[in-house]
Order: structure tokens, then C-alpha cells, then sequence
């Protein structure tokens, strides 16, 4: 389940006493304005700074939260205080019907750093996946000659809440309600390659045609579930056989926070297409889809974004990763991922019962609960909240860490205590 979809359903949640202030009141202030889209945790956060929020209240939070996995460099990086500062005093917004510098500065910083060659800039996760589609369709067209088009996608992915990317996404709870859905979709299981094989055949065999795959380096709403090296470099070489693209949803897992500035790199392939958000801007939205040069087949009037590419956007989201590389948080990222990993896994050996597994990447790691055991992950962060510390769901069986990628080997080890004494108290 999402996150919200567990808040929704747990009444562990519930039972959390709501922080609110004469301020600020949700029942009176929020919750007869907003669609209930989310189920929200009882907190209302006012400001942040580093790794820690703080509520309205006054209350105190370690945030391995991250907006989910989106405020790369934390809350108020000078970096980015800065760039907002000096950019909104210049030139926030213009259309793309004239050329926009910033934009043109960070597509070729993400260029020279990955094995793409063009990009496209819009706004979220979910319009560069649809952009990615789109571009993967017209080259089924153009190129292929395809006129069914299929992309393959993953069980338990996840990439986004349009139409298309609720389709492209492998779970059947996200898609209920909104039928009927875009046509063009297959699903196999996630790191098996023979299964995989075996759709290829399948689609082969009748009236419809694969163009791309499209998977995650690593399923992140899916459980944290890192992909397997030799399946995806089986894959690679099955789309240069047959002529057809493989597509990366780094939406989560890009911009370092699988301790490589690209999830990709730690499988040993390199995408014809990939995307990118949340990291990106740094908790400002901005998203993008960057292919190669083989496949970049979109004319003037193919696609385009009101918002996407403005200079505001690209001038922070350039800040962020000339940060990454400036302050070398590569590194960061592995060591403390490590840090991590080692006290969970301590962790786990200490409640053999209720912790089945620790898998990740670099900043971005699941605590594996027992099938077992009644805890669900919404119990776990309920407790940590308690505590002071914020983290999120990634299903109902696993906690997420995606803490903010400077975060410090002090601030892994205070939320490794609190972890520690919430499976001491809730056995």
C-alpha cells in the first residue's frame, strides 16, 4: 500500500494525539477545504532546518522522511537559500517559446553526468514517466513500425497517479476505480528473467508488439526491493537484440540516494531512457525524462509543460546537483547508508521474530517486518513519531529510511535508538 492508503486504514494513526495549535486547527483550518486524497499523520509541521522539522507546536523531529525521499539536501541548505533568493528576484517563470538559460545549464550538467543526451523538464515523477511513454510509443511508430505497442512493467511498481503511469503501474489496488484504463500495457514479475522471457514470447505471439520495459532500479513503493544486477543486464541485452527501448524510473532512486547519482549504475546497464523527480529540485517540483540520442524521435507540438524547464525550477534543481558534487555526498550517502543498514540489521538479530529482513541502497533502505508477526510498518511509525522520529511506510510490511543525504553519522544513530526501543516495546 501507499502511504497514505495505510494511513488511511491503520488505526494505530488514529490513536496519535493531533498536534494542533490556536493558530492552526486541521478540523477547523484544513480539513473542510482539501480533498481527502491523504490520509495524514496528526501533525502539522511548520518549519525545518538540516534533518530536523518542527511542529506547530514547537515539537522537535528527526525527518527520515523526506518529503519522501525529495529533500536531497535537507531543510534551508544555504545552497538552496540562495538560488531561491537570487532567482525569484531575477526571473521566475517565462515560456518555453523562448530559450530558457538555466534550463539549458542543467540539462547539460545531467548530460555530461549520466548516459543520456537530451532532456525534457516538466514537473513531477508522474509527467516524465508519461513523457517517457509517449516518446517510447512514437518510436514504436517511427522506428519499430509497431502499431499495437506494449511496454512491460513490473508487479509491484509504482510510477505515478496519471491514467497512463496508474496503468504502467503494476498494482491492482491503485488502478480500482478508475477504469477504464490505457491500453498498451503488460505486466511480469520484478527480477525474474524467466518470467520475463516468457511475456516476450507470449506478446510475440499475438497481434501486439513489445516497444520498451519499463522498471525501477529499485521498487520503492513495492517494498524497497533493490533490482537484480544479472536480470537487468539480461534485459539490456534482450532490448539490443530486438531493437526495442528500456526505460528507468529513477524517480525515487536518482540524484545519489542509492549512494550512486544514478540507481542504474549499480546494476552495470546504461537506459535509452530514464526519469527523474523528488531529489531532483530538492523538494521544489520539477521533474524530467532524459534519453539518449537514438531514440529522441518528439518534433515541436509532440509534448510540452507550461511549468516544466522554468528558470526557478532549473536554476535550484541545478544548485542541488552541483551541491551533490561539490560537497562530495556520494560518499556521505555510502557511509551512512552503511551505518544504517549494520544497526538494523543489529537490530533485526535482536527480534528474530518481528524483523525478517534489512535490503537497500545507499539513503534509501526497508526494514523487512515478519509475516509473521501482527506489527504492521504503520505500528512502527507511530511509535517513532512518539519518539521524535518521522519515517514512512513502504507497504504494510516494511518501514522506509530515505532520510535527507546529508544527513549526519550522530543523526543515523539517534534514529537507530529509536527504532531499538520501539520493537523492545512493541515486542
Amino acid at each position: 500500500m501507499s502511504p497514505e492508503t495505510l494511513l488511511q486504514t491503520s488505526p494505530a494513526v488514529a490513536e496519535l494525539p493531533l498536534n494542533s495549535s490556536d493558530a492552526f486547527d486541521p478540523a477547523v483550518d484544513f480539513d473542510p477545504y482539501v480533498m481527502a486524497t491523504y490520509g495524514r499523520y496528526p501533525i502539522a509541521l511548520e518549519r525545518g532546518k538540516g534533518c530536523r522539522v518542527w511542529d506547530t507546536q514547537g515539537r522537535e523531529y528527526l525527518d527520515f522522511v523526506a518529503g519522501i525521499a525529495t529533500c536531497t539536501l535537507g531543510h534551508a541548505h544555504p545552497a538552496m537559500v540562495e538560488t531561491v533568493t537570487q532567482q525569484i528576484q531575477t526571473l521566475h517563470h517565462v515560456s518555453n517559446l523562448y530559450y530558457v538559460p538555466a534550463q539549458g545549464e542543467l540539462a547539460k550538467w545531467l548530460v555530461e553526468h549520466s548516459s543520456a543526451d537530451r532532456a525534457f523538464f516538466c514537473n513531477s515523477g508522474a509527467e516524465a514517466n508519461e513523457g517517457a511513454i509517449k516518446l517510447a510509443r512514437k518510436y514504436a511508430h517511427t522506428v519499430l513500425n509497431i502499431e499495437n505497442p506494449v511496454i512491460i512493467t513490473a508487479h509491484a511498481s509504482f510510477h505515478g497517479r496519471t491514467l497512463a503511469t496508474i496503468t504502467a503501474t503494476g498494482q491492482p489496488k491503485y488502478q480500482k476505480g478508475f477504469s477504464p484504463l490505457v491500453p498498451g500495457f503488460f505486466y511480469a514479475p520484478y527480477n525474474d528473467i524467466d518470467a520475463l522471457e516468457r511475456a516476450l514470447e507470449e506478446l510475440d505471439r499475438g497481434d501486439r508488439q513489445v516497444a520498451a520495459i519499463l522498471l525501477e532500479a529499485l521498487q520503492g513503493e513495492g517494498g524497497v526491493r533493490p533490482g537484480n544486477r544479472a536480470y537487468f543486464q539480461r534485459i539490456r541485452q534482450i532490448c539490443d537484440e530486438k531493437g526495442i527501448l528500456l526505460i528507468c524510473d529513477e524517480v525515487q532512486v536518482g540524484m545519489g540516494r542509492s549512494g550512486k547519482l544514478w540507481g542504474y549504475e549499480n546494476l552495470g546497464i546504461e537506459p535509452d531512457i530514464f526519469t527523474l523527480a523528488k531529489g531532483l529540485g530538492g523538494g521544489i517540483p520539477i521533474g524530467a525524462m532524459l534519453c539518449k540520442s537514438h531514440c529522441d524521435v518528439f518534433q515541436p507540438g509532440d509534448h510540452a509543460s507550461t511549468f516544466g524547464g522554468n528558470p526557478f525550477a532549473c536554476a535550484v534543481a541545478l544548485s542541488v546537483c552541483q551541491t551533490i558534487e561539490r560537497e562530495n555526498l556520494l560518499t556521505n550517502v555510502q557511509e551512512r547508508g552503511e551505518q544504517l543498514r549494520a544497526g538494523l540489521r543489529a537490530i533485526a538479530e535482536k527480534h528474530p521474530d518481528t524483523v525478517a529482513e534489512v535490503r537497500g541502497w545507499g539513503l534509501i533502505n526497508g526494514l523487512v517486518l515478519a509475516e509473521e508477526t501482527p506489527l504492521t510498518s504503520a505500528d512502527v511509525v507511530k511509535s517513532a513519531i512518539a519518539e521524535g522520529l518521522l519515517l514512512v511506510p513502504a507497504g504494510p510490511k516494511v518501514v522506509r529510511f530515505v532520510p535527507p543525504l546529508i544527513v549526519s553519522a550522530e543523526e543515523i544513530n539517534q534514529a537507530l535508538e529509536v527504532i531499538g526501543k520501539a520493537f523492545s516495546l512493541l515486542g
